[in-house]
């Protein structure tokens, strides 16, 4: 089972108390995108093996938002963090390249 601590409330929640959100740090598509740029925001995502970021919601909790970083093949969870970071913490990306050197970023 996959255990998400949010950052918030510090819970540390089992996902049948979360509300899974999709991929985390997309690139929206807003007015004036075409259309090639809006279908990509809709359908396109990378949803890789490996290691993932996602938006999660303490549904069951505190009701907010947050981000996680997770691996999709083993549920090794990195770390998580709030849902308004532009990007990982760098205590994050230092923690999956500790354990995933051949991870290439997380752009």
């Amino acid at each position: 089972m996959l255990i998400l601590e949010c950052p918030y409330c510090g819970v540390k929640a089992e996902e049948t108390e979360l509300q899974p959100g999709g991929e985390a740090h997309l690139r929206r598509a807003g007015p004036g995108s075409s259309d090639e740029e809006f279908e990509a925001y809709l359908f396109l995502r990378k949803n890789p093996r490996g290691v993932h970021f996602e938006r999660w919601r303490h549904a069951l909790g505190c009701g907010k938002w947050f981000l996680a970083a997770r691996c999709t093949a083993t549920l090794e969870v990195f770390g998580t963090y709030p849902a308004q970071t532009k990007e990982p913490p760098r205590e994050i990306q230092d923690r999956i390249r500790a354990k995933r050197p051949d991870w290439e970023g997380w752009a």
